[in-house]
């Protein structure tokens, strides 16, 4: 029987909003230098992806930029419903 494996003390899941038990286990390995992003579902793991400790900054900085960019979209957004329904 295989024995259940226990995440690193530094990691993490997260959930897909899709369900079915989906989600994204994102744990360091100081040892080696790595980051394993893997692929869950239904408790079996469906992939993963060994980022380098160097690359990380780099992840890091694509989804600070993305995120920056979805905010300014949205603030964009609420200020043209706001200036609309003050000139109506």
């Amino acid at each position: 029987m295989v024995q259940p494996r226990t995440l690193p003390r530094t990691g993490a899941v997260f959930l897909d909003p899709r369900g079915e038990d989906r989600s994204l286990r994102v744990t360091w390995h100081q040892d080696s230098q790595l980051v394993v992003l893997s692929l869950w579902r239904d408790n079996v793991c469906a992939g993963t992806f060994r980022l380098s400790a160097d690359e990380v900054p780099d992840l890091i900085a694509l989804l600070r930029r993305g995120l920056d960019e979805a905010y300014d979209a949205a603030r964009e957004r609420v200020e043209r419903v706001e200036r609309s329904t003050e000139a109506g």
